[in-house]
């Protein structure tokens, strides 16, 4: 029998919660009732708007161009998403090859893959991953087995009767390079975090690029898209939080006077300029200090210049984190005998993160969203793709419903990061009593 002493039953539970906090008084019970109306209101109008009265199909003519005139007869009173239907391969993957374009959406699968992974803290245990780790090898072993057998029928075929077998080795060639890049990614797969990681970053890379495993190359001025701004945010914060812990920690350094100063003044510069103008340094200037015959794909010097940005930004929000540990933290570690990088690592940085973690994800989700200033470079992410799809003629008058699908995607990954964060401090605050 527990000693601890129940509260009575009237007073827990959603109704006493309710007269509590909604109902407590006249004021408190017409703020409550006018904010039910009105988002009544304005849900079952916008019910009605995409979902009741919304056009999902319209025909198109002889030449493939879609027949928008019933779009225009329900405008105001119903969306039109057949805009979205006509227009998703190329706002999600750019001017990417036609028939390539599994490619692209493999990568976003990947990318997703990735992200929910690592806020399982149970697929990294070994009894789990082990067991991942050669499934996704043997699988990788058995597609390109496929491949090769069906070759070896149509050899068959040709020599025995005189006619190749109508295969589909189109898609034969995609599960063999399917089965090569799973194969390469369970090698990889030795040490969870890094090995997942690094694996599976190097088979994105793969997948976009091309020119090996009997991929073909696709240049980077065909990206676009949703990968696009899952590469240039994934990549960009991966390195650069690394950077930033150890500019955080040069900027606190009382022993080495020079390299405090180059960190201040880094940090201090790329802070006091817009991420525009870094983007159109890296894409403008950056080649005229290059000796001549090199020229540094476009893609790569955005991709350091948001490195270089976010990790001035990240910075700082480490130092937070390091100024508001107690100085005791640091002279019992001194006390023990430890030294600076064991008493960095093992006490120092895992308590100033802990306390960062808002900040940190605020960071995060505010470069994520940034990704869409690579267009000054002539990088064509997931939002000015979605600006180009409107330039097409029959569904230019029907921006509400891109811009709509595009806020939703950008929320899914917004939102996600948020929830993870959240679930995070409160995971840690829990095993520090709180």
């Amino acid at each position: 029998m527990s000693d601890r002493t129940q509260p009575p039953a009237g007073l827990v539970g959603p109704i006493p919660w309710l007269r509590k906090n909604l109902f407590g008084s006249w004021i408190s019970t017409a703020i409550t009732l006018l904010l039910i109306y009105l988002i009544a209101k304005i849900v079952i109008a916008l019910f009605a708007w995409g979902v009741v009265n919304a056009i999902w199909r319209v025909p198109y003519n002889q030449n493939g161009i879609a027949q928008t005139a019933i779009c225009q007869d329900a405008k105001g009173l119903g969306a039109c998403w057949a805009v979205i239907g006509d227009k998703y391969r190329l706002i999600l993957f750019g001017r990417f090859p036609y028939d390539e374009q599994w490619r692209p959406a493999i990568v976003v699968v990947l990318f997703v893959a990735l992200f929910v992974l690592s806020t399982i803290k149970a697929v990294w245990r070994k009894g789990i991953v082990s067991p991942a780790v050669r499934y996704i090898a043997l699988a990788g072993a058995g597609l390109i087995l496929l491949d090769n057998l069906a070759g070896l029928l149509e050899t068959i075929a040709a020599v025995g009767f005189g006619q190749h077998l109508p295969l589909p080795f189109d898609l034969l060639a995609i599960l063999n390079t399917v089965g090569k890049c799973l194969l390469i990614a369970g090698l990889l797969l030795l040490w969870p975090a890094i090995g997942v990681w690094v694996g599976t970053l190097a088979l994105i890379l793969v997948l976009m690029f091309g020119g090996i495993l009997g991929l073909a190359p696709v240049a980077v001025d065909y990206w676009g898209g949703l990968p696009i701004t899952l590469i240039l945010a994934t990549f960009g914060l991966a390195f650069a939080f690394p950077i930033a812990v150890l500019v955080a920690l040069g900027r606190r350094s009382t022993q080495l006077p020079a390299v405090k100063m180059l960190c201040v003044v880094y940090v201090e510069l790329i802070r006091g300029v817009p991420l525009i103008s870094v983007l159109f340094m890296a894409s403008v200037m950056f080649p005229l200090f290059m000796p001549p015959g090199i020229n540094v794909d476009k893609l790569l010097r955005a991709q350091i210049a948001v490195i270089l940005f976010a990790a001035a930004y990240l910075a700082e929000v480490v130092r937070g984190g390091l100024q508001a540990l107690p100085k005791g933290q640091t002279e019992a570690a001194d006390a023990m005998g430890l030294s600076y990088w064991q008493k960095t690592a093992f006490i120092i940085l895992p308590q100033a993160l802990r306390l960062v973690i808002p900040p940190l994800v605020n960071t995060f989700i505010g470069f994520f969203k940034d990704t869409s200033l690579v267009l000054i470079i002539g990088l064509f992410d997931l939002l000015t793709m979605g600006k180009i799809a409107l330039s097409d003629p029959p569904w230019q008058s029907f921006s509400t419903e891109v811009y709509i699908t595009l806020a939703a995607i950008y929320i899914v990954f917004c939102y996600g990061m948020s929830r993870y964060s959240r679930g995070l401090e409160q995971e840690l605050n829990k095993a520090r009593g709180r």
